[in-house]
């Protein structure tokens, strides 16, 4: 990984704004290059996926890493990794990637219904804290126009990862008060908090909506998607291999060693502060719980 990639660590404008709403938008993500190229990979994915009688229809498709350079290329963009070690730590992977790809809606049978929901499913059912913990995040790259609503936007409310619920009907109409739509340009990045409330929206362009989700959480998290990448492995830096899910040991996920994680590594001889950052605590990591001077996880 090139250190050139530090010039892009979260800042702490952008930590105190994603803590607070719980999104972030990067503009300038990809170059126009990239741009044009990541298209591309969608449009090919889309007519090989896309059956008779979907042509109106929403395409989201898992499991992409694989499918093209440009996409691999994607795990550890310089300009949006640093943002991702910095709300999330070293100890992380990529757990899930989708593309999504949007047609012009027609008015005249719209049928489109928003869909206000925190990612990962039964996480949500089956964590009783509140507010439930952040786990992972999303990275979604717009490869389309979205600067004006109605495009397929991804709609947010802000502020509402801190809420385990939200007032709003489930109607496949309404939105919460204080939703809105992130208004982006092509080749640039949005960030979610898996928590925030958000929704996808209808389009009603004349354009085709495409977008790439890369989806990061912490290494003892299980994949969402099959993640089908171990024949890209070899000739992958280590820290590539650990964003792809290798490890030492299973047991490594939870208690790891300095082969499971170079990203910790490559941090200490780097960008050191980073390596013991947390999140929250906005400086050195807190030290390990005591409990009659036994460490928690040794005991």
């Amino acid at each position: 990984m090139d250190p050139a990639c530090l010039i892009n660590r979260l800042s702490e404008e952008e930590r105190e704004f994603f803590l607070r709403e719980g999104y972030l938008v990067i503009e300038g993500a990809l170059s126009p290059e990239q741009v044009r190229t990541l298209a591309g990979v969608c449009d090919k994915i889309d007519a090989r996926e896309r059956r008779p009688g979907q042509e109106r229809s929403l395409l989201s498709f898992p499991n992409v890493v694989a499918e093209d350079p440009a996409l691999l290329d994607l795990i550890d963009n310089p300009v949006t990794f640093p943002k991702v070690w910095g709300i999330l730590g070293w100890n992380i992977y990529l757990y899930h990637t989708h593309v999504d790809v949007t047609p012009p809606a027609d008015p005249a049978a719209l049928g489109w219904r928003v869909a206000w929901h925190q990612d990962s499913m039964r996480v949500n059912d089956e964590l009783e804290t509140d507010p439930r913990p952040r786990l992972s995040l999303k990275i979604g790259y717009y490869l389309t126009d979205a600067t004006q609503p109605e495009r397929g936007n991804t709609l947010v409310l802000p502020g509402s990862h801190l809420r385990n619920e939200i007032d709003c009907p489930q109607d496949g109409v309404s939105s919460p008060e204080g939703a809105i739509p992130l208004c982006v340009a092509p080749g640039t990045a949005v960030l979610i908090d898996r928590r925030i409330w958000h929704s996808r929206s209808a389009n009603l362009s004349h354009l085709t909506r495409k977008v790439i989700w890369y989806g990061y959480g912490y290494r003892w998290l299980r994949p969402k998607d099959e993640m089908t990448v171990g024949h890209l492995l070899p000739g992958l830096d280590p820290v590539r291999r650990q964003i792809l899910g290798v490890g030492l040991s299973a047991n490594g996920t939870y208690d790891p060693l300095d082969g499971d994680v170079p990203l910790r590594g490559w941090l200490r001889e780097h960008a050191p502060e980073d390596a013991e950052r947390t999140l929250h605590g906005g400086g050195a990591a807190r030290p390990p719980a005591m409990v009659r001077g036994k460490n928690l996880g040794r005991v």
